[in-house]
């Protein structure tokens, strides 16, 4: 049998990895009252907001908000789980929890591209305003689809997470 994908496993392992402090210290900010975070943390989500245009994180949409509890929830628990599992290689019982995170992850990327691309923003102070702001925005975003897009393909297609057994007759 094929030997996992091993670059991937490392890489889906890193993402994971990263993918803690950027939860807990960046992301969850809008959920939390002011003041709670540390002010150099509010201050960086602040010069991130105005660097990339990107109202959902100072002044979330009730639908962002529920992808972050939902980040908080239920991809949060997760991620440790997923970077011990790519990080130590080979471990096929990945492939189910990752399909769903994966998928869970590119359902919520289609509805905020889609916000990014097609919301008017021109009634509003924040906001990508011309067409390179929407591009700069979508750059922040995009990865966090594809990425999810190479777990689920990677679960799927590699022989090393999609081998069927062959049962015996009796």
């Amino acid at each position: 049998m094929a030997a996992g994908p091993r670059w991937r496993e490392l890489f889906f392992g890193l993402y994971f990895l990263s993918h803690i402090p950027i939860t807990l210290l960046i992301d969850l900010q809008p959920l939390l009252p002011a003041g709670i975070h540390p002010q150099s943390l509010a201050e960086l989500l602040q010069w991130y907001t105005a660097a990339f245009k990107d109202p959902m994180m100072l002044q979330p949409p009730e639908w962002f908000k529920a992808f972050i509890y939902c980040e908080a929830f239920l991809q949060m628990p997760f991620f440790p789980v997923a970077a011990y599992a790519f990080l130590k290689g080979g471990c096929k019982w990945i492939r189910t929890p990752a399909i769903i995170y994966s998928t869970h992850v590119a359902t919520t990327l289609c509805a905020i591209l889609a916000h990014i691309l097609f919301h008017d923003f021109s009634k509003s102070e924040l906001g990508p305003q011309t067409q390179r702001e929407r591009l700069a925005l979508l750059s922040v975003y995009v990865p966090y689809l594809l990425i999810p897009l190479l777990i689920l393909f990677t679960m799927l297609c590699h022989p090393h997470y999609n081998h069927v057994e062959k049962r015996k007759r009796k």
